[in-house]
C-alpha cells in the first residue's frame, strides 16, 4: 500500500472536520447570506467526513479484524465511565465553565428541532468516533513509535506513544483533563484488545450518552 495514501486516508477526514469547525463562523455567515438555515454547517462538516471515509474505506485494514462481541461489553463500560468523567463540574482552569454550544431547537419548530438533534446525535455517536479513532489511535499513537505505523502492533505501543497521543487528543478539547483521560482509556482499549472497533465502540457510547444527556438537560455547551 502506498505510504502517502496510508497517512492521508487517516489524516484527511480528521483534518476536514477540524478545518470546517474552525471556519464554522464564516460558513454560518455564508449560509445566512443565501438564506439557508445556518445549522446546515454541521451537515456540511459531517458529510465531508463521511465522503472521505467512504472514499478511503478500502485502506482501513485495521478495521478488517472481526470484533468479538464480549469485548464490546468492556467498551460499553469504558465509554460510560468516560461519559461520567466528562460531565464532572470542572473549574475554569481545567476547561470548565459555560461555552457556546449547539442548540438544535433554537429558532426551530419542535419537529425541526428533533431533526437537528437527531443529525447532531448521529454525527457525534456514529461518524466522529470512527474518524477520530482512525486518526488518534490507529495513526498518531502508533506513528509516535514508527513512521510506518501499520507495522506497529497495538499491544507493542510504547508508553511514550500512548501518553503522547493522549496529551495531543486532550488539546483538541476544551475540557482538556477529561479529554486526556478519554485518550488514555481509548488508547488502553486498543492496546489491550488489538482491535480498533473496541475503542470506536467505547467512543461511540461516550458520545451517545453525552448527546442524550445534553438533550435531556439542555446543557448545550457540551455540543
Amino acid at each position: 500500500m502506498n505510504y502517502q495514501r496510508t497517512v492521508f486516508s487517516r489524516l484527511l477526514p480528521f483534518a476536514a472536520y477540524i478545518v470546517l469547525l474552525a471556519l464554522d463562523g464564516t460558513l454560518v455567515s455564508l449560509l445566512e447570506l443565501v438564506q439557508i438555515n445556518p445549522k446546515f454547517s454541521y451537515v456540511i462538516r459531517i458529510s465531508a467526513v463521511i465522503a472521505l471515509l467512504a472514499y478511503f474505506w478500502r485502506d482501513y485494514i485495521e478495521l478488517n479484524t472481526k470484533p468479538v462481541v464480549s469485548d464490546f461489553l468492556y467498551a460499553a463500560v469504558a465509554g460510560g465511565i468516560v461519559f461520567m468523567i466528562w460531565i464532572f463540574p470542572y473549574p475554569e482552569w481545567l476547561g470548565g465553565g459555560d461555552t457556546l454550544g449547539f442548540n438544535p431547537y433554537g429558532g426551530e419548530s419542535q419537529l425541526a428541532g428533533l431533526w437537528w438533534a437527531s443529525v447532531r446525535l448521529m454525527g457525534a455517536a456514529m461518524v466522529v468516533p470512527l474518524m477520530e479513532e482512525l486518526f488518534w489511535r490507529s495513526y498518531v499513537m502508533r506513528w509516535f513509535d514508527k513512521s510506518d505505523f501499520l507495522l506497529v502492533s497495538p499491544e507493542r505501543v510504547s508508553g511514550y506513544a500512548y501518553l503522547g497521543s493522549a496529551c495531543l487528543f486532550a488539546l483538541e478539547h476544551h475540557l482538556w483533563l477529561a479529554g486526556l483521560i478519554a485518550g488514555l482509556v481509548y488508547g488502553e482499549l486498543y492496546k489491550t484488545y488489538r482491535n480498533l472497533w473496541v475503542p470506536i465502540a467505547a467512543h461511540a457510547v461516550t458520545n451517545a450518552m453525552l448527546g442524550l444527556y445534553v438533550l435531556g438537560t439542555n446543557h448545550w455547551s457540551y455540543w
